[in-house]
């Protein structure tokens, strides 16, 4: 019984040095500095499973991972208006700070709530498609458990609900 007293002690302890941590920013990690719109397209997807892409597949020379592709946020009317009611469903998204604002560029940081790995989020308008191309993308780590695919997919579907009138 006393071992088990200790061993709870112990992993209480670790959950609670791992909070903290988080909370201090330590898995934050740093900014990448090649974010942006490059030749008409955004970065390629990690090479490890921990970022969506809906242009995954517009990199010859990047390697492929189906679970990599995602689709872009269609929209219908006006595209500056579409990429507006965007950047404000993200200033809204609790853990996210929309860090730049252009007219066919967003980028946004996302935070997770307790550990706060930082995720970098970025849309690219594309009027000729009447699509916005995402990139969502851990910083650190090897994988996500989905969290980015579960990001975009949740802003598509807020997305979508804004622009019915």
């Amino acid at each position: 019984m006393k071992t088990w007293g200790l061993l709870l002690g112990v992993l209480l302890a670790v959950a609670a040095l791992l909070l903290v941590a988080g909370q201090l920013g330590v898995f934050a990690g740093k900014p990448p500095q090649d974010l942006g719109v490059r030749d008409g397209r955004l970065k390629p997807p990690s090479p490890t499973p921990n970022s969506v892409s809906s242009q995954a597949g517009d990199h010859a020379d990047h390697p492929q991972r189906s679970e990599a592709s995602i689709a872009p946020l269609s929209y219908t009317g006006d595209a500056r208006a579409a990429v507006g009611r965007l950047a404000a469903l993200l200033e809204t998204t609790p853990g996210c700070v929309l860090v730049k604002r252009e007219p066919a560029y967003l980028y946004a940081q996302c935070r997770t709530r307790w550990l706060k790995f930082t995720d970098d989020v970025e849309f690219s308008l594309d009027e000729a498609g009447s699509v916005i191309h995402v990139r969502s993308a851990s910083r650190l780590g090897r994988k996500d458990f989905g969290v980015n695919r579960a990001r975009v997919e949740a802003l598509r579907a807020r997305f979508v609900q804004a622009q019915r009138p």
